[in-house]
């Protein structure tokens, strides 16, 4: 990682978290999928069309291994932090080293990071959302299920999907919408730069 992507991650963890999401009506899609992370308490286990997937999947799972092993020593939470990563960034069509670098950015991959606002997790999501499903639901809002690993990894896999859809793709923006700075550069650049150390190319 160059100097300047450092910085700028550094900057980021410290200060501008997700807390910028703003509350809005949701698509029947994003609460859908919402509510059904907050209903599955496990793990994701990967499956596989064919041996060249899945062995596809295990040479990334090592490398990727090695990368986050200073953040996450013990080899278990590794490979479940990165299996369940893997799992929600392809289930709403995300790229999985988008997701790593958005994860580093945010909480520097701390299960327990709270925001000054009160953004909570690794994806740093608001605890809004979980108070809008259970508005919807006559349920009484927890947000500590944001600190759920696989809970907070949809909601906001989930979140910044909704908002690619609402930008028409763009990226950028996507990423602005979801740091709540939406047109302004540093936060899509910190993500993007982070995405790097996580970019992977099968050998």
């Amino acid at each position: 990682m160059s100097l300047s992507v450092l910085c700028s991650s550094l900057l980021f963890s410290e200060q501008s978290k997700a807390g910028g999401q703003i509350e809005e009506p949701l698509v029947d899609s994003v609460r859908s999928a919402l509510s059904a992370a907050i209903a599955n308490h496990a793990p994701p286990i990967p499956e596989f069309n064919d041996t060249e997937s899945r062995l596809k999947y295990l040479r990334w799972l090592g490398a990727m291994s090695g990368r986050l092993k200073k953040q996450k020593p013990d080899w278990t939470v590794r490979k479940e932090f990165l299996q369940t990563v893997w799992y929600e960034a392809k289930r709403a069509g995300l790229d999985v080293a988008l997701v790593l670098g958005l994860v580093q950015v945010e909480s520097n991959f701390r299960k327990f990071a709270v925001s000054p606002v009160g953004a909570r997790g690794y994806m740093q999501v608001m605890p809004f959302w979980t108070q809008v499903l259970a508005n919807d639901t006559a349920k009484q809002s927890d947000p500590s299920k944001l600190f759920h690993m696989q809970t907070n990894l949809r909601f906001g896999c989930v979140i910044l999907r909704h908002y690619l859809d609402r930008e028409k793709g763009d990226l950028f923006m996507a990423l602005g919408r979801y740091n709540g700075s939406r047109g302004k550069p540093q936060y899509p650049n910190a993500v993007l730069g982070a995405k790097r150390t996580w970019d992977f190319t099968a050998p």
